[in-house]
């Protein structure tokens, strides 16, 4: 599986994403997932909202998750680099 370089890519994003003002003054909370590719470079590709909450939730997330920094890639029992296809849950939970 490919590594996230820091540890987990969950705090990463926690910590770099923004709260939609529109939908933090509708009331707007729930979990987005966002589904992408790590490459064999360990650049992200194909970012897609798997399954949604809000327009303006998803779009934030898929920003955050276009920003993250190089993963180290995905490599078979043989050492071979692969492409890999990675979800992540971001809960979006008003105070």
């Amino acid at each position: 599986m490919p590594a996230f370089p820091g540890g987990s890519p969950t705090a990463w994003v926690n910590k770099n994403i923004k709260y939609p003002v529109l939908a933090m003054e509708n009331g707007i909370s729930g979990k987005v997932y966002i589904q992408f590719v790590i490459e064999k470079d360990g650049s992200i590709t194909d970012v897609k909202v798997a399954r949604g909450v809000d327009s303006s939730l998803d779009k934030e997330a898929v920003r955050v998750v276009k920003s993250m920094p190089k993963w180290t890639p995905g490599k078979m029992k043989d050492g071979k680099v692969v492409r890999v296809q990675y979800t992540v849950p971001l809960t979006y939970r008003l105070q």
